[in-house]
C-alpha cells in the first residue's frame, strides 16, 4: 500500500540568508504502523544516515562599524561658550570638555554623576571617586576615602590653580562630568559665542573604542544574549572574535502608511580591527543554541505519526520499522532526535 500524504509543521530555525525563518515541512509521509515493528517487504529508494554530531543555531546578520551609541553632554552651568572639542576628539580624565566663560569643565571617570558640591565635611561614595581621580591625576596629601577632608580641600585648591579656576577647595558640580572611561566627540551640539543656561546641549560623545552594531527584528530576539561570543566578518575578509556587551531596543520609523517597527539593537565588542574602517560594513555570525553529541537525521526525514508526533523509518536492508522520536534542535537542515534503539550509522528512509 502506498502511503498517504499528509501535511505537518514543525516548529525551527534554519539559515536562510542573514534571515531567521521558522522550518516548515510540508506533505510530510504518513507512517503506516508506528508500533516499532517491521514492515519488512518494502524497497526504500532513498535514505540517509543518522549522524552523530555538534548542531548548531547560527545565524549571519549585517552590522556596521562606528562607536556606538551616543550620549548627551548637557551643561550644568551658565555662561558663553568660548570652546568645545571637534567631532572625532577623543578626551580622557582631566581633560577639559568644553568651556564657559573659558573655564573649563573637566572629564573624570566613573558612573556616578556629580549631584552636590563638594566641600570639607561631606562624606559619601561620590567624594570616594573624586578623590580616585584626584589621585590618579598626580594629587596628594590626602587619604582616597569617603571623607572630604581640610587635606582634600588643599589638594582640590593645587588642582584647581592648574587649571586656572579659583583655588577654592569646594567642587561645583558644573565644574566636572564623569563618565566610565574616555570619550570620543560624536558632535557639536552649539557653538563658541553662544550663550547658554543650565542644561543646555552641548555635545554628544561616544565611547573609544570600535564596536559592531546589529539591529536584529524581535523574531531573532534568541540571538541577543548578553556576554554571548560571536564572529565579526571584517571588509578584509578576516573573522574576529567579538562578544555582546549591549542589548537595547530602538525603533524604525516606518514609511507612508506603514507602522514603526521595534528593532533590538545588539552593541559587540572585538578587537583587532584594521584602521580606517569605521562605519564599514560587516558580517556578525550569532550562535543562538548548540547541542553536542546528537543524533540527527535530515528534516525531511521525519514522519508525521497517525497517533501524533513524529517517528523515522528506520531502514535495515530489505526491512524497516517505524521508530517514534522526540525533536530537539532544528538547524541547517537537520534535527535532533532521541528514540528508543537508535544509533549512529543507522539508515532512515527519506521521502521520493
Amino acid at each position: 500500500m502506498s502511503a498517504r500524504r499528509k501535511a505537518g509543521v514543525v516548529a525551527g530555525v534554519v539559515t536562510v540568508g542573514a534571515v531567521a525563518a521558522a522550518v516548515t515541512i510540508f506533505n510530510l509521509p504518513e507512517a503506516e504502523s508506528s508500533s516499532g515493528g517491521p514492515s519488512g517487504g518494502n524497497t526504500v529508494a532513498n535514505t540517509a544516515d543518522i549522524q552523530k554530531e555538534t548542531l548548531v543555531d547560527r545565524e549571519t546578520h549585517d552590522g556596521t562599524l562606528g562607536h556606538g551609541s551616543t550620549t548627551t553632554l548637557a551643561g550644568r552651568g551658565s555662561g558663553t561658550v568660548t570652546w568645545l572639542p571637534a567631532a572625532g576628539t577623543t578626551i580622557s580624565r582631566g581633560k577639559p570638555l568644553y568651556k564657559l566663560d573659558n573655564k573649563p569643565v573637566v572629564l573624570l571617570y566613573g558612573t556616578l554623576p556629580a549631584y552636590r558640591t563638594l566641600r570639607s565635611g561631606v562624606k559619601g561614595t561620590d567624594v570616594k571617586q573624586f578623590e580616585k581621580n584626584l589621585w590618579a591625576l598626580g594629587y596628594r596629601g590626602f587619604t582616597v576615602d569617603e571623607k572630604y577632608t581640610a587635606a582634600t580641600a588643599d589638594a582640590v585648591e593645587d588642582w584647581q590653580d592648574d587649571l586656572g579656576l579659583s583655588e577654592t577647595g569646594t567642587v561645583e558640580t558644573s565644574q566636572i562630568w564623569y563618565a566610565p572611561t574616555a570619550v570620543r566627540v560624536d558632535s557639536q551640539s552649539s557653538e563658541n559665542g553662544a550663550v547658554v543656561q543650565p542644561g543646555a546641549e552641548l555635545l554628544k560623545y561616544t565611547g573609544t573604542a570600535l564596536v559592531a552594531t546589529v539591529d536584529l527584528t524581535m523574531d531573532a530576539q534568541r540571538l541577543a544574549k548578553q556576554g554571548a561570543a560571536v564572529q565579526v566578518g571584517m571588509p578584509d575578509g578576516k573573522d574576529l572574535p567579538g562578544r555582546i556587551v549591549k542589548v537595547g531596543t530602538t525603533v524604525q520609523e516606518g514609511q507612508g502608511d506603514q507602522e514603526d517597527t521595534t528593532l533590538i539593537e545588539v552593541t559587540i565588542s572585538f578587537s583587532g580591527a584594521p584602521k580606517g574602517v569605521d562605519d564599514a560594513a560587516v558580517s556578525v555570525d550569532f550562535v543562538a543554541s548548540e547541542r553536542k553529541d546528537v543524533l540527527t537525521v535530515p528534516v525531511a526525514a521525519l514522519l508525521a505519526l497517525a497517533e501524533g508526533g513524529y517517528g523515522v523509518q528506520v531502514v535495515d536492508g530489505a526491512t524497516t520499522k517505524i521508530v517514534a522520536v522526540e525533536t530537539g534542535l532544528f538547524a541547517d537542515g537537520k534535527v535532533e532526535i532521541t528514540g528508543d534503539g537508535l544509533a549512529a550509522g543507522m539508515k532512515v528512509g527519506m521521502p521520493a
